[in-house]
């Protein structure tokens, strides 16, 4: 396992801040003893928590034909049919991954093809279950055309503690199934737009590995 290279700034920086609150409390409460520990065992208990966020696992990581692979770890929140009127403009297959502090962040490309579409699109944070999040919140989308010229569009939501959303892709780029496309930074949540009819292999709140788990199949 290794640490992704978004969690540079931030470990270095978490570092700095437990390196001056250890100093400060270390010189305004030497004879403290429990108060000290006490932030000791917090100081510690945060920096395990940023490096967890920030992992890179290595994975078997799953391609092939006309799988749809998940583009995220995390938990299935939605599968639905609804309305899509950014992009399509009808009706398409829903499937919600929401991703909590504690998993992965990494976001992977559910197939492979060509980017004919990408905006980024500044908002709100609401809760990333809420669903307005997905037309409010600060996202990006992304659609990607198969070589069987079927289009899927997935999106990047941020959640209530997301700040910040990265990407890798543009228009016009070929893209790899299962290789990183982008990474948000704490709660967020990823949604993926299908063609109506189909075949999805998960099931509501069944637990997803981004690269590995496959979601369905195209027509």
């Amino acid at each position: 396992m290794t640490i992704h290279k978004e969690g540079y700034t931030t470990i270095a920086l978490s570092l700095l801040f437990i390196f001056v609150l250890n100093a400060i409390i270390d010189y305004r409460f030497a004879d403290v003893t429990w108060l000290r520990w006490a932030v000791y065992i917090a100081s510690f208990a945060l920096f395990i928590t940023v490096l967890q966020f920030f992992r890179n696992p290595s994975r078997p990581f799953v391609t092939g034909g006309n799988l749809i692979i998940c583009p995220a770890d995390g938990k299935v929140v939605v599968i639905e049919e609804t309305q899509e009127n950014e992009y399509f403009k009808d009706k398409r297959l829903q499937v919600s991954i929401f991703m909590s502090p504690v998993n992965v962040h990494i976001n992977r490309n559910p197939i492979a093809g060509v980017v004919k579409f990408f905006k980024y699109h500044p908002g709100k944070y609401l809760a990333a279950w809420n669903p307005k999040s997905s037309t409010e919140n600060e996202r990006t989308t992304v659609v990607v055309e198969h070589a069987n010229g079927t289009p899927v569009l997935f999106r990047q939501i941020a959640g209530a503690l997301a700040r910040r959303i990265v990407w890798y892709v543009k228009e016009g780029d070929v893209v790899e199934q299962s290789k990183e496309f982008g990474f948000i930074k704490f709660g967020s949540r990823v949604d993926i737009f299908l063609p109506v009819g189909t075949k999805v292999n998960l099931e509501l709140n069944q637990v997803v590995k981004g690269g590995i788990t496959v979601l369905g199949e195209l027509a």
